[in-house]
């Protein structure tokens, strides 16, 4: 399992916890973009555009890259793979203890 502080667990849940991050995400896990197409399909002001992005680049979430006078901004999958690895964790925890209920209440004693 990869380790991850619970600091660096606790921003990266955080920045998955709003739907304009994760919409975010899902934008920027196709190709890198501007912050000004990253933008565009969101009716909101750059400036909270900036903030989420902020929340996601704290969370370890995304790379920012400076091309010229132009930002670009590409998803960095480690952070999400070590979320998922950490809830894997208490999935294989919730799936045991599930099972071991089922098999004994399925058992045939009075």
């Amino acid at each position: 399992m990869v380790e991850l502080s619970p600091h660096n667990l606790d921003f990266v849940f955080q920045a998955l916890a709003d739907p304009t991050r994760r919409a975010i995400l899902r934008e920027i896990s196709q190709q890198k973009r501007s912050i000004s197409e990253v933008a565009r399909p969101f009716k909101m002001s750059l400036a909270a555009i900036s903030k989420h992005l902020k929340v996601l680049e704290r969370a370890g979430l995304l790379h920012r890259e400076k091309q010229g006078c132009t930002y670009y901004i590409s998803l960095n999958p480690d952070a999400l793979q070590s979320a998922e690895e950490w809830m894997a964790y208490y999935q294989q925890f919730w799936t045991h203890n599930l099972r071991s209920l089922k098999n004994y209440l399925e058992q045939d004693n009075p």
